[in-house]
């Protein structure tokens, strides 16, 4: 544990980034998991306001550090590509 008063201080900040960190990649995981489930039901509305809606989530969230920009890149490359062969 931490004993000095900056090591106190950092402990602090490491659990509330941790904390969230953790509530973001949920959103992005959850907004990805609704688009797949639009996309099989092929729904091309839906789809095309989900894709909206995890493009928006992924690219806040690979600005915020929280996902690697090339992978952030990448699945909104993909998720896009599948909603357009619709």
């Amino acid at each position: 544990m931490a004993s000095h008063k900056s090591a106190k201080k950092r402990a602090r900040q490491t659990i509330v980034r941790n904390a969230r960190n953790r509530h973001e990649r949920s959103r992005v995981r959850t907004a990805v998991k609704k688009l797949r489930s639009t996309l099989s039901e092929g729904d091309a509305e839906a789809t095309s306001s989900a894709l909206k809606r995890a493009e928006s989530l992924i690219r806040r969230a690979a600005s915020k550090g929280i996902l690697p920009k090339q992978r952030a890149s990448r699945t909104i490359s993909r998720l896009t590509k599948a909603t357009h062969r619709i």
